[in-house]
């Protein structure tokens, strides 16, 4: 990670360092020059933001530093981040920005970027942005200053998109659904999904106001979504997050129905149905269970990093098609390049719809092992702990209890000074206490 960019873009709390008006302007005007160079700028840069009161404010000065570098300027306005990456394949667009925290509350924001292709900007492209960030903001001759317009019929096409995710012809009717939009940007586009399909919609998270955005709702707070599926006997609950790339699930029961078990109820389908097109790409967190259900029928899987852009990565490496994170993201390579929660929702209402099966009986095939998460604070050190070997021996004593039937992850925060213990295993109880030891392990090491 650079000095700004993290795993997911630039990212922080509005009217602090970097996430201010200046550093805005400065960022498009470098983004401007990095793209623009030796004429490689063959398209408008589509600008996407989600419902933050602040996006207004950082849409018009990203706006204003791609144009003074020369660069045209298509605004969406508020759109789902996997709708910027479509769009921006579709537009033959030089780039793509989403200007969204995703799932953080209302007072951050942050800048992601798209390749022409619909991929994260390579760490090299990120490396020469940053490079140029420390200079201020110029402007090119009058004559070859960008233009801005607006796009109106964005939300149209991506509606669009999403319903080709599903065979030509397929419907929903009959099927009752409570959709959470997180009071976010898919809330002008993922119910006309739902609805158009023929599905019976309730809404909730679907009037944004610029300050509740993810406010006790959406795939972070699935909880009320669980209540209201229950309440109105609906057959499925989808719940979204702040900028559309996550989705959860919740059953007609109110059980929720996590990313890993998505994850699992496609990659089963696709097998059945001969189109998975290899293996499967989890993360360090992806729950044993699916590993362990996609082993007994014979399907290859692999653990990224943490983080959907270390996904993508490993799905390009092994030319595989499906990948995902506990959180929700899923990446579906034959439809997108990046999660997206509408789709992969559709996807999982399309097979329920088609075979006749509850969520509750496809994700029956996906057990879950119960997972222990301890968060060690510490004030500085965290390689030097892991490394200790008390730490290691630890460690090595947990994973000769679990042998085949759990796992160990220690793994350093990359937001907080902490380090994260997790163990997972077929036994509650006994997960718990070997996180506990490991814990006390790296507290004990001066």
């Amino acid at each position: 990670m650079g000095r700004y960019f993290g795993t997911d873009g630039i990212r922080g709390r509005t009217g602090e360092w970097p996430m201010t008006p200046e550093f805005a302007l400065r960022l498009g005007y470098a983004v401007g020059e990095i793209l623009g160079e030796n004429g490689h700028a063959q398209g408008p840069v589509l600008v996407g933001k989600d419902t933050r009161v602040s996006g207004y404010m950082f849409e018009s000065a990203l706006e204003a530093g791609l144009s003074a570098a020369g660069l045209d300027v298509a605004l969406l306005g508020p759109m789902p981040t996997p709708a910027i990456a479509y769009l921006t394949r579709t537009f033959r667009a030089t780039a793509g920005v989403v200007i969204s925290a995703s799932h953080n509350p209302f007072n951050d924001n942050g800048f992601k970027f798209f390749t022409p292709e619909g991929d994260k900007l390579p760490d090299a492209v990120e490396a020469a942005i940053e490079a140029r960030l420390d200079e201020p903001a110029q402007a090119i001759d009058g004559r070859r200053l960008g233009k801005a317009v607006r796009i109106s019929d964005a939300a149209g096409r991506y509606v669009e998109f999403c319903k080709s995710a599903i065979p030509a012809r397929s419907e929903l009717r009959g099927m009752r659904i409570v959709l959470d939009c997180a009071h976010g940007a898919t809330y002008n586009v993922a119910p006309h999904v739902f609805e158009e399909l023929g599905a019976e919609v309730e809404l909730t998270g679907a009037m944004p106001d610029g300050y509740n955005i993810n406010e006790g709702v959406g795939a972070l707070h699935p909880d009320r979504l669980a209540e209201r599926v229950r309440a109105t006997g609906s057959d499925l609950g989808i719940a979204l997050d702040g900028d559309g790339d996550r989705v959860i699930l919740v059953d007609a029961a109110g059980q929720i129905v996590d990313g890993d078990r998505i994850l699992g109820i496609l990659a089963l389908e696709r097998l059945h149905l001969g189109t998975l097109g290899g293996g499967v790409v989890g993360t360090q967190m992806t729950n044993l269970g699916l590993e362990n259900a996609l082993a007994e029928v014979g399907v290859p899987f692999v653990r990224a990093r943490v983080g959907d852009r270390y996904v993508l990565e490993e799905l390009r490496r092994y030319g595989w098609l499906l990948g995902g994170e506990s959180s929700g993201h899923i990446i579906c390579l034959d439809h997108t390049t990046t999660g997206d929660g509408t789709v992969a929702g559709l996807q999982i209402a399309h097979l329920m719809q088609r075979s006749g099966r509850s969520l509750a009986e496809l994700a029956a095939a996906i057990p879950q092992f119960p997972q222990a998460l301890v968060n060690v604070r510490l004030d500085e050190g965290a390689d030097e702990r892991l490394d200790a070997p008390p730490v290691r021996a630890a460690v090595a004593e947990v994973e000769s209890e679990l042998g085949r039937r759990g796992r160990v992850l220690l793994r350093p925060s990359g937001t907080e000074p902490l380090i994260r213990v997790m163990v997972e295993a077929e036994d509650a109880g006994a997960t718990q206490a070997a996180a506990e030891r490991i814990a006390d392990a790296i507290r004990a090491v001066a």
